[in-house]
């Protein structure tokens, strides 16, 4: 995270060094009071910073499919485009900072559909292609190259035996997706990316960092309680409460070259920005 760190509105800022794309979304309870739409732009705010070459989210409703959005753009052209129905329970959020899979082929970009699993991904998995083949798994569409397609490949394939797919994977990740076919949201954290977990009775909201959970916390007005997921470590949450854990074995041989300096910090001013004109026209 180097988002300039948001406290109080009064621009304050300090920086810290993580980058590479950013994840975001939440989990509610049916019956929870959260503002749909209001929670998704503090979220989307939160990790804008992180990336400008693509930009997308994802919802589901209760019995309905997963609906997408996703462009070529950065945070701050969709922020007062996204609109999160009141039924809806589970939001993903993502900004790509892309280094496989060109943007310019809609296919590539987050969230990646593939079959019944829709994901994002914060990190790079360098054995793609050969896992690809290993498994004999087609590509959703033809031309994709994405790199992150391969782990949503993987948990529809093995349904059940998620933490054994993800030790397949070589390289850095911060996950989460939604299956058509299952019920909860999944998260799972490998090796060298954040995953910030915030949580109340009937809500849980995730993020690659922290300042993107103490942005819900004042725009939503709740207050969670916020730890780091652990390196591999997966998890299953239906209506903000996690129920199932696991653990899994990254494979510790990786090693990344140094991240780079965060990507599109006139993102996240911008966002914040708009965020608090939002705001201010709501109340």
């Amino acid at each position: 995270m180097r988002l300039e760190r948001w406290s109080d509105q009064k621009g304050r800022f300090a920086s810290s060094s993580d980058t590479l794309c950013g994840i975001a979304g939440y989990s509610l309870a049916p019956d929870s009071s959260v503002e749909r739409t209001v929670a998704a732009r503090a979220l989307l705010t939160g990790i804008a910073e992180r990336g400008a070459d693509a930009v997308g989210y994802a919802y589901r409703s209760p019995g309905a499919p997963i609906a997408v959005h996703k462009q070529r753009s950065g945070a701050t052209a969709l922020l007062e485009r996204i609109s999160v129905p009141e039924e809806a329970t589970k939001l993903l959020v993502h900004v790509r900072d892309f280094t496989k899979g060109h943007p310019s082929l809609a296919a590539n970009n987050h969230p990646i559909r593939h079959g019944s699993v829709v994901g994002i991904h914060n990190g790079i998995i360098k054995n793609d292609d050969e896992l690809f083949e290993q498994h004999r798994i087609a590509r959703a569409e033809p031309d994709m190259t994405v790199d992150s397609e391969i782990i949503f490949a993987l948990a529809e394939l093995s349904r059940g035996r998620t933490a054994e797919a993800l030790q397949q994977l070589y390289g850095s990740m911060a996950a989460a997706w939604l299956d058509e076919g299952r019920p909860e949201l999944l998260l799972a954290r490998g090796l060298g990316r954040p995953l910030w977990v915030g949580h109340t009775k009937n809500e849980l909201f995730f993020a690659s960092t922290r300042v993107a959970l103490e942005l819900v916390e004042s725009y939503v007005g709740i207050k969670l309680r916020k730890n780091e997921l652990p390196e591999g470590t997966v998890v299953a949450v239906e209506s903000g409460k996690i129920v199932t854990r696991e653990s899994f074995q990254p494979d510790r041989s990786f090693e990344e070259e140094p991240l780079p300096a965060v990507r599109a910090p006139d993102e996240g001013r911008s966002c914040l920005e708009r965020l608090a004109r939002l705001h201010a026209a709501a109340a």
